[in-house]
Formats: C-alpha cells, sequence, structure tokens
C-alpha cells in the first residue's frame, strides 16, 4: 500500500513541508513517510490553506492537541471567535476545529482559514443543517448533493480535515435508541433522524467511494466521526459504540486502498476504569489509523470542571495509544467557552499530553521533568517558569512575592532551604 503514490495533492504538501514539519518531532523523514503510506499517520494540509504549516498525527509522532471553537444560534460574535483561534495558538494547541452552527459560517470559516496556519477542521453537515433550519426547514431534510456541495465548497475553501460521520449506520441507530443517553453527537443525530425519517442507510456511507474523490483532490483528510460515541458513562461499551467502530475498520481499509488519509475520533464518555481498553480495541478494530479523542470524560458528574476530567482521560487514552487529544474546556456541556476556557482546555490537554508521554518513555519529555526538578532544587525561578506549561500563570501566581527567592506558601520554613543551608 503506497498512499502518497495515489495522492498527488499528499505528495505535494510533503514535498514542500515535511522537512520543516519534522522540525517539531523526534523521528526521521523515511520514518514519517513509512507511516504516512501505511495510513498509520497522517499529515493534515490542504495545499488550498495559504498559509498552512501541515501537521502530523499518529504514532510515531507527538501526541497534539486540538482545540474546538465556533459559534451557536445563541451567541455569534466573529470577532470574539477569532480572537479564541489566536488564544488557541498562544496557548499551545496543534490544531483546531470551527463547529461554528450560528451566524454567517461561510464568511467565519473563511476568515479563520485566512487568519492561522494551523490545520483547520470542520464538521460539513453543521453548515447544510444550518441552511435547512434558516428556512425553517427539518435540518435533517438534506440531500446527498447537499452534503456533497457542501463537502467540495471547504475543500476549496482550505479547510484541512473534516468530521464526517460515515459509520453511523440504520443499525446502530437503532442499537443506540435502547442508551440511558442516546445520541450525543450533532452530526449522529441529524443522520440518524435522515436515515429514521426517509427509511434509508447513512448517505455518507452509500456515497463512501465518491466521498474518497472528493478528499483526495484536496487532500482532506477524512476524521471518521463517532456519531454513535457514549455521551454517558452508563453506555460506554454498548452494542451501538462497536458497531460503529467496526464499520469505521473497514472505512479506513476503503480510504488507504484510495489514497485518502483518514483518522478515527473516539470515545467520549468512558469511565477510567475502561479507558485502556476501549483505546486498544478502537486502534486494534480500525489498523491503527490515528485516534482522535475527546477527552474521554471519565465522569458525568464533572459539569464546569470537565477540562479536568478530560485531562486524566486523555492521559491514559494516550498512554493507551490515542494520537490527538481534542480539549474540553470549563465551559463543555454548559455553554460556550470564553478565550480564558480556551486557554484552559488547552494547557490542561498540554498536561495530559506531556504525562502521557512521559509514561510512555520519551526521552524529551523525561528530561523536561528532570530539569525542572532540578530548577526547583535551586529555586531556580527563572527556569522554573521557563519549563512550565504555563509561565504565563506561574509569574501570576507569584504575584507580590515574585521577588522572594521562597514560595509564599513556605517562606521561610522553606524546605529546600532548610536542609541547604
Amino acid at each position: 500500500m503506497n498512499i502518497l503514490s495515489q495522492n498527488p495533492a499528499l505528495q505535494g504538501v510533503v514535498d514542500q513541508h515535511l522537512d520543516a514539519t519534522l522540525q517539531d518531532e523526534t523521528i526521521s523523514r523515511q520514518e514519517a513517510l513509512d507511516a504516512i503510506n501505511a495510513g498509520t499517520m497522517v499529515l493534515l494540509g490542504n495545499p488550498a490553506h495559504p498559509s498552512i504549516r501541515p501537521l502530523l498525527v499518529g504514532r510515531p509522532s507527538k501526541i497534539k492537541v486540538n482545540a474546538n471553537l465556533g459559534t451557536s444560534p445563541f451567541s455569534s460574535d466573529p470577532d470574539l471567535e477569532m480572537q479564541k483561534l489566536a488564544m488557541a495558538k498562544q496557548a499551545g494547541a496543534h490544531a483546531v476545529m470551527d463547529l461554528s452552527t450560528g451566524g454567517d459560517l461561510d464568511a467565519i470559516r473563511r476568515g479563520m482559514i485566512e487568519a492561522t496556519d494551523l490545520p483547520l477542521g470542520t464538521v460539513p453537515i453543521y453548515s447544510v443543517a444550518q441552511k435547512l433550519t434558516l428556512q425553517e426547514k427539518d435540518p435533517a431534510e438534506f440531500t446527498w448533493a447537499d452534503l456533497r456541495g457542501e463537502i467540495v465548497s471547504q475543500a476549496e475553501q482550505g479547510v484541512d480535515f473534516m468530521t464526517l460521520h460515515c459509520g453511523v449506520t440504520h443499525k446502530g441507530a437503532e442499537y443506540a435508541s435502547k442508551r440511558v443517553l442516546g445520541i450525543v453527537s450533532r452530526g449522529g443525530s441529524i443522520l440518524a433522524r435522515h436515515m429514521r425519517n426517509n427509511d434509508c442507510e447513512n448517505p455518507l456511507l452509500e456515497n463512501y467511494d465518491e466521498l474518497l474523490d472528493v478528499c483526495r483532490k484536496y487532500n482532506v483528510t477524512i476524521s471518521l466521526g463517532d456519531g454513535l460515541r457514549p455521551g454517558a458513562g452508563a453506555d460506554a461499551g454498548d452494542a451501538a459504540q462497536w458497531e460503529e467502530v467496526v464499520t469505521l475498520g473497514t472505512l479506513v481499509a476503503r480510504a488507504r486502498e484510495a489514497g485518502v488519509q483518514t483518522m478515527v475520533e473516539g470515545p467520549g464518555h468512558v469511565p477510567l476504569h475502561l479507558v485502556e481498553a476501549e483505546i486498544r480495541g478502537i486502534k486494534q478494530a480500525t489498523l491503527n489509523a490515528p485516534l482522535y479523542v475527546l477527552g474521554p470524560l471519565v465522569t458525568d458528574c464533572s459539569p464546569g470542571y470537565d477540562h479536568i476530567a478530560g485531562a486524566i482521560g486523555g492521559a491514559l487514552a494516550a498512554s493507551s495509544g490515542a494520537d490527538f487529544l481534542c480539549y474540553l474546556t470549563p465551559a463543555e456541556h454548559l455553554t460556550l467557552p470564553s478565550p480564558e476556557d480556551v486557554w484552559a482546555g488547552v494547557k490542561a490537554s498540554l498536561v495530559a499530553a506531556h504525562a502521557a508521554h512521559i509514561a510512555m518513555g520519551d526521552g524529551e519529555a523525561i528530561r523536561r521533568d528532570l530539569e525542572i526538578s532540578q530548577a526547583r532544587a535551586k529555586l531556580d525561578w527563572e527556569r522554573i517558569t521557563e519549563l512550565a506549561m504555563d509561565p504565563c500563570l506561574v509569574d501570576a501566581r507569584r504575584g507580590e512575592h515574585r521577588r522572594e527567592k521562597e514560595c509564599a506558601m513556605c517562606g521561610k520554613f522553606c524546605a529546600i532551604r532548610m536542609l541547604d543551608e
């Protein structure tokens, strides 16, 4: 299998950008090419995205973090979304997704593509559904032509990866109807409604070969959406989830044969003791395609603190094989995130990724932890700040005592100075 030989757009991105991309990695060019060709790693980058800095996702590259942005019907401020876009990059996000459902979606998307060099992802069915709701129609009344047209349009604009819920089958949707919390994916629920209303199969699945042709032309990576992900811990690992996962495995294989890059999106709410088994099972069932996880959230009782629940699950998921962590913010399940929430969400996921790198024996991550410990032993606050995940927060927390040798918790009772002297 050689994905590059079938995908001229991807080959062009490799020729132009791969060497620069590898400067942030610890793998060789040949290792990267082998993994891209095998489909275990993807290179996010649409040639139509003017300032794109392509990103490697999947083993053996580093674990990456994505930040979700976007408007809603209740709150649509394009300027605020641009602030959040800048905040996400400043905080250290490796990619962003525009999940807008309110306002001028086309203008918002174009603005983000022009404003950022980070890979940008979207969920095209949102735009299709919004157009219908603005006409006071059922959002599930779309046709395949509507959906295909939107995918082509966004690819031409420069979108780098798209969540497409190709694995939501009629059977899987029926299984999900027996759940505690049903279907919590917006895209998954729209498709399930469409199938129920029209007594048909998923049009993304039925027209998958045509979809592959479009995505190959623009090197749009298909992020195979987890439209039947569990939205409650009680639903984790049920028949609906695994029906979708098995379907996604077959779609990964078909995409590779067609020279199209794919990622697989993973579970949402999964109790802590089930995370490792789920991640390993999904990776195996989907042929070790890069796994993009939301959290997973290890408890359902953390609204307001879901970035913490997600970081706990994310650290375990990444150390078990997940490749791409989609952040959660303190606003998850409640409202749209503020710029400050975006910052907190990115940092929480970066902590999770770093913890996973340490667990996997990554030399760079282990050295960083050792260096900050050595700096603490010397009370070298300048170096501590440099090595911290959030230098700005370290400085702010030191506050009025930042010029003191000891921290304000211990003062003259500092254990390090006590023995050092």
